[in-house]
């Protein structure tokens, strides 16, 4: 079923367009406030925007246009929504709460069981048919929820966060059951991980303080990003401004020279967007000499450990918390720490400029 979506809630700055082709699953990123949540509960039928309409396979959730005011309740809508906490019922038995979405909708009790059956077969929890839900852990709940909400067969399933309040070995088994079931089904995810975005959607759509800012295939939109919040997520740095020769200035005078990608058409004053990684971002205590470099005057905010690096996270003081990837022996040669100015060098020849 395809989805078609468009909404305004000016009490939150919310005014938000998007298009669902039928089985694609889109991941829906940005930052905490940016109104992804707030886009599930339009669609869920629990948030009532100002206006706009929505359709799941042409049939019409919603439709607040001038003179209009069609609205289907929750109930009716075909849209199960999956959210952090499992919210089994606690006096039901696993497969009578799996059972229970048909029920509801005057399926057979026969029947109805026989849905949750398969369906708890489907994510490997058969076996947890007879427990009640504190019998469970936070990986069988999760998995029961699942089932759950595909057995009530919904034309469009929407997942807010699904890992996000598991332990870090069960998620990748539940993600693994998610991308087989999943397959071939319209789907709306929300999620800060990128490993979900990478395995379980076709597209992302990125939200920021209400808007859609970037959107497009998930491999692609990751690996070339032209929001900042997606270049954050997919671990670059990002400064966006005009073209101006063979680099980009960004409204507070920062510019970052770079080489523009293969392919793209860009004018002197086209909004543009340089792109680089932490890793190629070198730390110094005074501007270095040599080939073409950006110089920039940092103080640095953060050290965070990452495995057998640190990400160093610095203030440029045009806005831009810029990250650079260095071993721990440089942390100590240089003697960074929260507070210190330094020079964050990087090579012309590993940025990046793209359109923005």
């Amino acid at each position: 079923m395809s989805l078609s979506c468009r909404a305004s809630l000016a009490q939150r700055g919310f005014d938000v367009g998007i298009e669902v082709g039928a089985g694609e699953r889109v991941a829906v990123l940005g930052p905490n406030g940016s109104g992804k949540s707030t886009l599930l509960g339009i669609l869920a039928g629990t948030l009532r925007p100002d206006s706009g309409t929505a359709q799941v396979g042409g049939r019409t959730l919603f439709d607040l246009g001038p003179g209009k005011r069609s609205w289907l309740p929750p109930h009716r809508r075909g849209v199960a929504l999956l959210a952090q906490d499992p919210l089994l019922f606690p006096h039901l038995s696993v497969v009578d709460n799996v059972a229970f979405p048909p029920r509801v909708t005057g399926v057979a009790k026969a029947a109805a069981r026989s849905r949750a059956e398969r369906w708890l077969d489907e994510v490997g929890a058969a076996q947890l048919a007879g427990r009640r839900p504190d019998q469970l852990s936070g990986g069988q709940a999760q998995r029961v929820a699942i089932a759950r909400a595909l057995a009530a067969e919904p034309r469009l399933l929407l997942l807010d966060e699904p890992m996000a309040a598991l332990d870090v070995s069960v998620a990748p088994v539940l993600r693994r059951v998610l991308r087989r079931v999943l397959t071939g089904r319209t789907m709306l995810i929300v999620t800060h991980d990128l490993v979900d975005a990478f395995l379980l959607s076709d597209r992302v759509i990125v939200l920021e303080h209400g808007r859609v800012v970037e959107s497009g295939p998930t491999e692609a939109t990751l690996r070339n990003p032209r929001a900042r919040f997606t270049a954050r997520l997919a671990g670059l740095n990002l400064v966006k401004g005009a073209l101006a020769g063979s680099g980009v200035v960004e409204p507070g005078g920062l510019r970052i020279d770079g080489t523009r990608k293969d392919g793209e058409e860009l004018l002197d004053g086209d909004p543009a967007a340089a792109v680089f990684s932490p890793s190629d971002v070198s730390i110094f205590p005074v501007p270095p000499a040599g080939s073409p470099r950006n110089n920039l005057q940092v103080r640095i905010a953060e050290l965070e450990p990452r495995g057998d690096l640190v990400r160093v996270r610095g203030d440029d003081r045009h806005g831009h918390f810029i990250a650079a990837d260095v071993t721990p022996l440089s942390v100590a040669e240089l003697d960074l720490y929260p507070g210190c100015e330094v020079t964050y060098s990087i090579k012309a020849a590993a940025v990046t400029i793209y359109p923005a």
